[in-house]
């Protein structure tokens, strides 16, 4: 499987479609120690005159760790149907297994990144933005449905500086 490079207003699709529909995988890290996690939220648009893609993490996640040690990550989308590799990917954690190699998806690296062969497309993006939630300002219906633990998510705003398509 090999990748295009693309400009990020070439992209064809519905943003809404491919996050929720297809989900995707947030992955940070170096190609020699990463750890990559599903995503099912996500915003991609404008911010300060470059495409950005917006991504939330819980502070609980394995992979924050990554994130906070790293400038870039990546956001890979599978389309449809979702490959089950991405259930495993979202209810297990790196810091119990070695959840890359079970989950038979194969890493690669793109502009320093890592991602994954299997991907339909990938952004590759460097952290322009970091944030944690404010509790405060979540309306309270939405702070009971999502956070009545307390994990609250941090915020990654990240300038997308790669597109790659499958070819």
């Amino acid at each position: 499987m090999a990748f295009k490079k693309i400009e990020a207003q070439q992209l064809q699709g519905n943003p809404f479609e491919m996050i929720e529909k297809q989900a995707a995988l947030f992955t940070a890290g170096t190609p020699g120690d990463f750890n990559t996690m599903t995503i099912g939220w996500g915003c991609m648009g404008d911010l300060w005159s470059v495409p950005v893609f917006v991504a939330y993490v819980r502070h609980s996640r394995y992979t924050l760790e990554f994130a906070e040690k790293n400038d870039g990550f990546t956001i890979s989308f599978f389309g449809n149907p979702r490959p089950k590799a991405l259930a495993v990917l979202g209810t297990k954690s790196g810091r119990e297994m070695d959840k890359i190699n079970d989950s038979g998806l194969t890493p690669v690296e793109l502009d320093g990144q890592v991602a994954f062969a299997e991907a339909k497309v990938v952004f590759v993006c460097k952290k322009i933005y970091v944030d944690d939630m404010n509790p405060e300002k979540i309306p309270p219906e939405w702070n009971q449905k999502w956070y009545a633990d307390g994990d609250y998510h941090r915020i990654y705003t990240g300038q997308i500086t790669g597109v790659y398509v499958q070819e």
